[in-house]
């Protein structure tokens, strides 16, 4: 059971620490979501403080899933396509009419 143990924490060590800026952007935005969606359902549909509570959990987590899928495919397609283009390109060489750099006074 130790190994076991071991595996687990050792995957979701390298996702931590493989994943942090999004799982941080994804807790934010949940806890957000959270204190929206329960102060919208209590004023505007009239629900008691527990049902809005309820609702408020149950669909942020759905929600906070999608959120992290669309940040990896943004961070691996959008992001890395950006830096991609952002590097200088090598300047090709001038011909010198193969007498190198020093032609003469011919």
């Amino acid at each position: 059971m130790t190994e076991l143990t071991h595996g687990i924490f050792t995957v979701a060590s390298k996702f931590y620490n493989s994943n942090k800026g999004s799982l941080l952007r994804t807790l934010i935005y949940t806890i957000g979501h959270f204190v929206i969606a329960i102060t919208v359902l209590m004023l505007v549909a009239d629900v008691p403080f527990m049902i809005a509570l309820t609702d408020a959990i149950v669909e942020p987590i759905a929600n906070s899933i999608w959120y992290f899928i669309l940040d990896k495919i943004w961070i691996t397609r959008v992001v890395k396509k950006s830096k991609v283009k952002a590097k200088p390109k090598k300047k090709k060489k001038k011909k010198t009419g193969g007498y190198g750099k020093w032609q003469g006074n011919i």
